[in-house]
């Protein structure tokens, strides 16, 4: 039987912004989840309290050497009335295969489940009710020990915090503008890229802050040693329909297997989409652009749900994708998803869980 999660209710509550209103991740709500670990204890007082800041000793592991891990979800509420959460379980099972990565202490995916749910349950009045906008669910893990030694902290803190958020992106579903980077590596084989830690995030936003300034709203990443094979878009997936066809790069190790990804080749595969999971060079796409077989490209994450490209720009030149609209295909995902997490569509696959 695990602990049972103390409750502890904020007496001064704060002012909640307007649907309309909302961007994204920059206004939190009354509580959050907080739960310790010692090498001694293991796991132990997991809590709901009032959000507020952690006193940090300076010589905290986490500050010095990043071991840290994070997750993101969502939680909708339909027209229902009801609060879901999209997927939990998928992001229950990448939190830990990150901690495995970052020499993190497991955690029982059942508290893990009910820390969400709780400290959701709590703050249920935050749920905004628009479509298009969600509370934002971040749990982290952080190595609190205060010492300087490159090992594996010996105390961590767990802890989840919400946020009533809008569109990831200005644009929302408008195509964006991408650049493709060749003279920065994201992340190679056997480090970081497939794990959902502070410095893969790190590692990207040099190229991104670099491209921003010329006018582009995110990069596309390539691989990081023959600096030729497509890998992430940003921080999220990314599909390209050429032809009659649906290509994603595999999970290989170097970039994050994203549960919005899943979700979308799922769907299309059950729509008889011919979907491949398979390596592909700039090149080739390059090529599709250019003899008119690249109908569609987009970004999958839980962010932003599904971002369409409606350009690319490589060495110099800039290649429009479907007249920079976004696509069919793209806009289908999108409406699907979105009809599924606000309980408007049917959820054959059981991905959502009401709170």
């Amino acid at each position: 039987m695990s602990e049972p999660i103390r409750i502890t209710r904020a007496t001064h509550k704060k002012e909640k912004p307007k649907d309309k209103d909302l961007s994204f991740g920059t206004v939190f709500t009354d509580h959050m989840f907080v739960m310790d670990f010692e090498e001694e204890k293991g796991w132990y007082d997991p809590r709901v309290e009032p959000y507020g800041a952690f006193p940090l000793d300076p010589a905290t592991a986490v500050l010095h050497y990043g071991q840290s891990l994070f997750e993101g979800l969502k939680a909708f509420r339909g027209k229902d009335g009801t609060i879901r959460l999209f997927r939990p379980q998928k992001h229950v099972e990448r939190l830990n295969r990150t901690a495995h990565r970052m020499s993190i202490p497991a955690l029982d995916p059942e508290v893990v489940f009910k820390s969400w749910t709780t400290v959701v349950d709590v703050d249920r009045a935050w749920v905004p009710a628009s479509v298009g906008t969600s509370l934002y669910i971040r749990p982290t893990v952080i190595a609190s020990e205060p010492f300087l030694g490159v090992r594996p902290a010996k105390r961590y803190l767990y802890y989840v915090i919400l946020s009533p958020v809008g569109p990831y992106y200005p644009e929302g579903l408008a195509p964006t503008k991408i650049k493709v980077i060749d003279n920065y590596v994201r992340a190679v084989a056997g480090g970081l890229g497939e794990a959902k830690t502070a410095a893969n995030y790190a590692a990207s936003l040099y190229a991104a802050e670099e491209a921003k300034h010329e006018g582009f709203t995110q990069v596309l990443w390539l691989d990081g040693v023959q600096h030729k094979y497509i890998e992430e878009v940003g921080t999220s997936n990314i599909m390209l329909r050429i032809g009659d066809e649906v290509i994603t790069p595999p999970l290989s190790g170097t970039i994050l297997a994203g549960v919005t990804r899943d979700t979308a080749l799922t769907l299309m595969r059950g729509w008889g989409v011919r979907v491949a999971e398979r390596p592909i060079t700039i090149d080739e796409a390059v090529a599709a652009a250019e003899n008119g077989t690249l109908r569609e490209v987009w970004a999958t994450g839980t962010a932003a749900v599904i971002s369409p490209v409606g350009e690319l720009a490589y060495k110099g030149r800039r290649l429009v994708v479907n007249q920079g609209r976004i696509g069919e295909l793209a806009q289908k995902l999108y409406d699907t998803i979105v009809a599924i997490q606000y309980g408007e569509a049917p959820d054959p696959h059981r991905w959502t869980v009401a709170v």
